[in-house]
């Protein structure tokens, strides 16, 4: 909408004094938190009431303290007077922002957090579609603002209740706009089908399927920190997990939580999660494979369960005083068989059967002697006799030392895989070499899912209220399977793109992989419109997703802006160091992504021309060199792609890492190669 230079110039006035306003009252709350901390150190209260009232006072005084500067709101909403159309707001004006600001808990808020049931109108209003508002309000803050009033440059107006609705230079502005550094939140720009998701109840499982540039990961972040907001006791109690690829994907995504006002999440990879021991021995494809198998479920649950052995059932015969207690073998051995038969944890088979034979003594004592006590009761639970013929019939056991047994020895796998894996399967796990004693095994990144498997077999881990997996196309049967022991009474958010799959085991299909995390039900949302990756770029990728042999829409930009350049050279490292040159006049990152062998010497060329160069989990610069095999999930202003050719040629999967290169430009591409272009990327 046009306005005169004088109404705007008025406006901005206004708002830049009421977001002076916000910040007072922003400081007032912070300083009220601690100064609750230090009263509250001294509220008589009982110990655990004390230990849990300082720990809220802390957790929220920290939370106000750090948090990152920047504006306090990004938008407002004006109601219409209509208490039909607009309910209870009607006459109503609510700033949106990415946290409450108040005077004091008890006051109408100045600004209205962006999760609040109210904020969804910002989002889901429209000519159409009203919701009741009569103005919707953006406004557009100095790139990298701190929160400084005068940083206030711009702002829109879209009277929706008179049916006008126009494409937002801001929100176009900010989605475009060059970044260094970890990735931003984009509270200010969620549309209405990213809403939708967000919003969706924490009972949902999730699972979006999304293009590059589609926002997935932004979405994934933005409903953890929704769902804190909406549930915090809930989630505070049993915790929320962010699964990342690897750890430069996690440094990538660090600061967008912590910007919304979020710093309880754990963000973690599942490697970190499971790791019971370090990487220290290397399988070989096959091996690797088989292990990421979930026909191995089948043979490491019959390997630990051959341990039970009812037949080793010995007459218990206890001593008690000037008393034998005495229960026969066969009803020892009946008690494991039905133990056994009821499937139970093996951890909490082995204290069932413990509980029965202490029973079936108590049963008698109390015959003959009345009553017994609880201190009685857990004598007896612990007497030697017990735990021996316990130790017989259910011995206790270390998932190391059943994974030992079964690589280690031919007969023991054979007896396990019998019907699960051919003899030749089983002959590539067989361990050439066993190690004299499980505390002496080393042991590979696969292995790890192995022992998780196992583990998660005798005792149930700790769970989390909800956990957001993200890139999970990667993740294989068995490793879905760690997550689903994580998640078994909570629910999922998983986010991936079948087309970026690019381990040996990559899901091809959604329905499958769910059924492995253990959420069938989940409900699968395609996210197929690109919002970062320019047009040129998603129509370079586009030409690769039929040989990836997954069924995919191709990915639909909204820009029709950016650039891609394909030069061939026959010095492809001087024509990266003149790319990476150009590509520094421009705004924003620069990544130089190349195959693994070849991004060390990169480096090295690149640092000996003068350039400061990152590694891509280390940051500081706007230059990083990255491997083809973590740039997944990371993006960059203009990527130089050196030797697209050899990126495919790395792996089986490598005209997926390719598709995952070519969508990491969110503006510029430009291509370096040497060797030949593969034939979907040579010019038509």
């Amino acid at each position: 909408m046009t306005r005169s230079d004088s109404v705007l110039d008025d406006a901005l006035a206004r708002e830049r004094a009421y977001h002076d306003t916000c910040r007072t009252a922003l400081e007032a709350m912070s300083e009220g938190a601690q100064r609750h901390v230090v009263t509250g150190e001294d509220t008589s209260a009982s110990g655990a009431d004390a230990e849990v009232l300082g720990h809220r006072l802390r957790s929220r005084a920290k939370e106000l303290r750090d948090l990152p500067e920047g504006p306090l709101f990004f938008g407002r909403l004006d109601f219409t007077e209509d208490a039909g159309a607009a309910g209870d707001h009607a006459g109503q004006t609510y700033h949106i922002g990415r946290l409450r600001v108040a005077h004091d808990p008890s006051a109408p808020p100045l600004v209205v957090d962006w999760r609040a049931p109210v904020a969804r109108a910002f989002y889901q209003a429209g000519a159409r579609d009203p919701r009741g508002v009569a103005v919707r309000r953006r406004f557009g803050w100095s790139p990298g603002s701190r929160g400084d009033a005068e940083d206030l440059t711009g702002l829109e107006d879209e009277h929706l209740a008179e049916g006008e609705e126009t494409r937002s230079d801001i929100v176009a502005g900010e989605i475009e706009r060059p970044r260094v550094g970890p990735m931003r939140d984009i509270a200010a720009t969620i549309q209405p089908d990213q809403d939708n998701l967000v919003r969706a109840a924490l009972s949902t499982s999730l699972c979006v399927q999304g293009a590059p540039g589609t926002g997935k990961t932004a979405v994934g972040l933005h409903r953890a920190a929704y769902l804190l907001y909406t549930h915090p006791e809930r989630i505070q109690r049993r915790g929320m997990l962010v699964l990342g690829p690897n750890r430069a994907f996690l440094s990538y995504i660090s600061a967008v939580l912590p910007a919304l006002g979020e710093t309880g999440v754990r963000q973690s990879t599942l490697e970190e999660e499971i790791a019971r021991h370090p990487v220290t021995a290397r399988d070989s494809d096959a091996a690797a494979l088989l292990k990421h198998d979930p026909r191995m479920a089948r043979v490491l649950r019959r390997a630990l369960y051959a341990r039970v052995n009812a037949g080793a059932a010995r007459p218990l015969v206890l001593p008690d005083g000037s008393y034998r207690w005495r229960v026969p073998a066969d009803e020892l051995e009946r008690t494991v068989r039905d133990v056994h038969a009821e499937e139970p944890l093996y951890a909490v088979g082995r204290e069932r059967v413990r509980d029965r034979l202490v029973r079936a003594v108590r049963h008698q004592a109390e015959r003959r002697g009345g009553p017994r006590s609880r201190t009685w009761v857990a004598r007896v639970a612990r007497a030697r006799p017990v735990t021996t013929l316990l130790d017989a019939v259910w011995p206790a056991v270390r998932p190391e030392e059943v994974l030992t047994g079964l690589f280690g020895r031919p007969g023991v796998l054979a007896a396990a895989a019998e019907g699960i894996l051919t003899p030749d399967e089983q002959e590539v796990l067989t361990w050439r070499k066993p190690p004299r004693s499980a505390g002496s095994a080393r042991w590979s990144a696969a292995d790890l899912v192995l022992l998780d498997e196992l583990a998660g077999l005798i005792e149930r881990p700790a769970g989390y209220a909800h956990i957001v997996v993200d890139e999970a196309q990667d993740l294989s049967p068995m490793q879905c399977r760690a997550v689903a022991r994580r998640s078994s009474f909570g629910s999922v958010t998983v986010l991936g793109d079948l087309a970026q799959g690019t381990t040996p085991w990559a899901a091809h299909d959604w329905p499958r992989f769910l059924a492995h995390l253990g959420k069938p039900d989940a409900v699968v949302t395609p996210l197929t419109t690109g919002f970062r990756v320019p047009a040129a770029v998603a129509e370079l990728a586009n030409r690769l997703l039929p040989q990836l042999n997954r069924e995919l829409p191709p990915v639909r930009s909204l820009r029709r802006d950016g650039d891609v350049r394909i030069e061939a050279s026959a010095d492809p490292v001087a024509a990266t160091v003149a790319a990476v040159s150009t590509a520094l006049e421009h705004d924003g990152s620069v990544g130089v992504i190349a195959d693994d062998a070849t991004t060390p010497a990169l480096h090295r060329a690149l640092a000996a021309a003068g350039f400061a160069v990152s590694a891509p989990d280390s940051g500081g610069t706007r230059l990083t060199v990255v491997p083809a095999s973590t740039v997944k999930g990371l993006e960059y202003d203009h990527v130089v792609l050196v030797e697209p050719l050899a990126v495919v040629g790395a792996d089986a999967h490598g005209m997926n890492r390719l598709y995952v290169a070519l969508t990491r430009a969110v503006s510029r591409l430009h291509i370096v190669h040497g060797a030949p272009l593969p034939p979907a990327l040579r010019p038509r």
